[in-house]
């Protein structure tokens, strides 16, 4: 095991200066990523110089066997935190070969979004809090938990320390220091309500990048829990009962929400949505409704409401933001198996684009 684990690690850049790439996609499902590596004659920084590629779609849900290739585009580059070196992990989407996004590329939507010169005026910040939950891989039970039985009811757990309160640190670190290593503008890590359930924040990062960053983390988080022997779970609601679920709060705000007088646009802001919760709902996540109960800091599906500081309001707006009179809100709707992509071009494109009926 020692040679294999040398091998892997074993340095490039003293032999060659080749590199590798590893192109990362979105699978059928929507939520599972898929990726492979290619070797490139050297190091590549802008996302514009790499090859685009291709895959067998319809082993990914994604094409029909007898038309099945899927052209990868690279879009974002970050650094490869396992392989290490000039080695890359590139966020790709994904197109037929005659250029045409396939129906689970939400990139594609997003970045005309982001591109809308209304938008890129307002410099859109979002900071997405994503939650996820680590079961034990034979049983699909969390982590921490008795096989078959349940741990003591919620309330010691939350940014807990301790063998017998706090489940899969290690992993939870190791996730923190890669992404630092990657480049992710990851923010903060804290062990969240429910034992086995833990949180990492992205941002505050402009416009589509956030979506970007949040991908890749998810990629990474997914490499750790394979090489740690666990399963990571996006489920939003992965156990029944009185425990907490599992959610993606997205923390948004415009160039005029930071600005004096920022409060009165977040108000307007927060009146489009609710105009729009439904289609919002719809967008946010599968499974949702199994969350957004109206229990355990949610407010019910079916219900748009907000308030200052309240964690059982759709739109959560802090007491800084309020006191300050500018800042930001927080949509806590966003399921924890969200595509970032439509969530937060959606989010855009309902406070800065649409025009009340």
């Amino acid at each position: 095991m020692s040679l294999l684990a040398d091998l892997v690690n074993l340095d490039l850049s003293d032999n060659t200066g080749k590199i590798i790439a590893e192109y990362i996609w979105i699978g059928g499902s929507g939520i599972d990523m898929r990726s492979k590596a290619r070797t490139l004659p050297g190091p590549v920084t802008d996302p514009s110089k790499l090859p685009k590629w291709n895959y067998d779609g319809s082993s990914t849900g994604q094409a029909p066997g007898k038309d099945s290739e899927v052209i990868l585009y690279p879009q974002a580059i970050y650094k490869d935190p396992f392989r290490r070196g000039n080695n890359i992990l590139v966020m790709c989407d994904a197109y037929t070969p005659a250029g045409v996004p396939i129906p689970t590329n939400k990139r594609h939507a997003a970045a005309q979004i982001f591109s809308n010169p209304a938008v890129v005026a307002e410099v859109p910040w979002y900071g997405i809090e994503q939650e996820y939950t680590l079961l034990q891989k034979d049983v699909k039970w969390p982590v921490g938990w008795p096989i078959g039985g349940f741990p003591g009811p919620q309330g010691p757990y939350y940014c807990s320390i301790g063998a017998d309160k706090s489940f899969g640190r290690d992993i939870v670190d190791a996730h923190y220091k890669a992404c630092l290593y990657s480049g992710i503008n990851i923010s903060g890590i804290n062990g969240e309500v429910m034992p086995g359930q833990w949180e990492f924040q992205v941002g505050p990062s402009v416009g589509i990048s956030a979506s970007d960053e949040i991908w890749i983390a998810r990629y990474i988080l997914e490499r750790i829990t394979e090489i740690a022997g666990v399963v990571v779970s996006f489920d939003p609601k992965p156990i029944p009962g009185d425990w907490n679920g599992a959610g993606a709060h997205t923390n948004y705000s415009t160039k005029s929400m930071r600005a004096e007088g920022g409060y009165e646009v977040i108000k307007k802001a927060i009146d489009k949505l609710g105009l729009r919760h439904k289609e919002h709902i719809l967008a946010y996540g599968e499974g949702n409704e199994r969350r957004l109960t109206g229990h355990h800091e949610t407010a019910d599906i079916n219900t748009f409401l907000w308030g200052v500081a309240n964690r059982g309001a759709s739109i959560r707006v802090g007491r800084d933001t309020e006191k300050e009179g500018k800042g930001y809100f927080e949509d806590r709707r966003p399921a924890s198996n969200m595509d970032p992509y439509i969530v937060t071009s959606m989010i855009a494109e309902t406070t800065l684009l649409w025009k009340k009926p």
